[in-house]
């Protein structure tokens, strides 16, 4: 007689797995190990890509800046450092959300930006 390994848990521990795989395409839906070789380099890239959406969403905001700051007749880098020496603390996020949807502002902040250079 052979004793008991992990029955339950391991069954659970298959089951939890199998469920998190489930859409994935042929065997990798269907058998536990092509199904687990795919689940870690899965969890891989998913680690990989939350960081990289951070870079990536920095870069949109600065050619968004970058754009809107040559329409004024400035570039960003010349722009980022006029705010920054007129102590205007004000992120790219927001700053990119400004240039597209309050020109105006955008405006005065190049304004700002030139005075200071």
């Amino acid at each position: 007689m052979t004793r008991a390994r992990k029955g339950s848990a391991r069954k659970r521990a298959r089951k939890r797995l199998m469920k998190s795989t489930k859409g994935y395409w042929g065997s990798r839906s269907n058998l536990y190990g092509r199904a687990s070789e795919t689940y870690v380099r899965a969890m891989a890239f998913a680690f990989k890509d939350r960081k990289r959406k951070k870079r990536d969403f920095r870069r949109l905001w600065i050619l968004r800046i970058n754009a809107a700051a040559k329409q004024r007749g400035m570039n960003y880098s010349r722009f980022i450092n006029g705010l920054a020496k007129a102590n205007i603390e004000i992120d790219r996020k927001m700053l990119a959300e400004t240039a597209v949807n309050d020109p105006m502002a955008f405006d005065e902040l190049v304004e700002l930006s030139k005075q200071h250079i």
